[in-house]
């Protein structure tokens, strides 16, 4: 115990580019990270292992530039407005807060190590934050760039995270115990778990908030999740280990990014059954986003290059590298 303060301890006086050199707090979990810019313009892109992130030029589909200074970046969400994106770093224990013209760091506000997942609310006035160090989500005042409550009682809550679409409710993933928490997010208070899930990954909700859909990495498949009655309904088989569960924004689809299998597995909407397999990929995980009109799909490798893919015909488009 007295180890794990003094290396906490250490991490926390860390600061610029001392961080290069830095011990990763919790490097043996392994995840990535894609976001897509609202206008479609630059998605930026990172995982656990590489201490910089790539901002790719979608509209030219070349390399823009990099973002040093991370330890273990673990998530990348965009304001609605696109003017800035907000990267959780679990060795840093840091949300930061970027300017997504000028790819500078504006402010990084300390929420302890083990920062992981987070989700921003339509208006761009909250975010969420996983902390699977201490089990908890942080809920952060984006204006007044504070921390407004830690809601405790979760068990190692990682990537997964997502919020309903009238923002009323929040879904946190727990890891350790495979159950998926509800929160209610006019009280900050936990109203019930799911459970059944096995090795429980990335979560997708449908636009109307009444299903929800998870990754199994545990046994190779999707969950489907009647949210009115918490209860998981079906499931269907995809990849070997998918942790992604990405439900693209028409609703007609939903794909497993199989991290064993190198693919993506595309379960076709709302029957819910596997209709075919997107190969050709390497490592691909939770890391997975669509354009607004459902043609084309951006899926991250293991190298940190982008696959662009139409959905129509199922075809890799092009491949961005870093």
């Amino acid at each position: 115990m007295k180890q794990h303060i003094l290396r906490v301890s250490a991490l926390l006086l860390l600061t610029g580019q001392s961080w290069a050199s830095a011990i990763p707090f919790d490097g043996d979990i392994r995840n990535n990270t894609l976001a897509v810019s609202p206008d479609e313009r630059l998605a930026i892109v990172g995982n656990s292992q590489t201490d910089h992130l790539k901002v790719y030029d979608l509209k030219r589909g070349v390399l823009q530039t990099s973002l040093p200074g991370f330890v273990t970046p673990r998530n990348i969400v965009f304001s609605p407005d696109g003017q800035h994106f907000y990267v959780t770093d679990s060795s840093k224990g840091v949300l930061e807060r970027w300017n997504a013209q000028s790819f500078r760091l504006e402010d990084s506000l300390a929420l302890g190590p083990g920062a992981f997942g987070s989700a921003i609310d339509k208006q761009g006035t909250r975010l969420y934050v996983n902390n699977q160090a201490s089990n908890t989500v942080s809920v952060v005042d984006l204006a007044n760039w504070r921390v407004l409550k830690v809601i405790t009682g979760f068990s190692g809550p990682r990537q997964g995270v997502k919020l309903s679409p009238d923002n009323s409710v929040l879904y946190v993933t727990n890891f350790r115990s495979d159950k998926l928490s509800v929160v209610d997010t006019a009280s900050l208070t936990l109203r019930g778990e799911i459970s059944g899930f096995n090795k429980i990954r990335a979560i997708s909700l449908s636009a109307d908030g009444k299903t929800l859909y998870a990754a199994n990495s545990g046994n190779d498949t999707l969950a489907k999740v009647d949210t009115p009655s918490g209860r998981i309904v079906s499931t269907v088989s995809v990849g070997r280990e998918p942790y992604g569960a990405a439900l693209r924004p028409d609703g007609k689809a939903l794909y497993a990014g199989n991290l064993k299998s190198n693919s993506l597995t595309e379960v076709s909407l709302p029957a819910f059954k596997a209709t075919a397999q997107i190969e050709s990929l390497r490592g691909p995980r939770q890391a997975i986003s669509f354009s607004q009109d459902s043609r084309t799909a951006w899926a991250l490798n293991e190298d940190l290059s982008v696959v662009e893919l139409d959905l129509a015909s199922r075809r890799i488009e092009r491949e961005l590298k870093p």
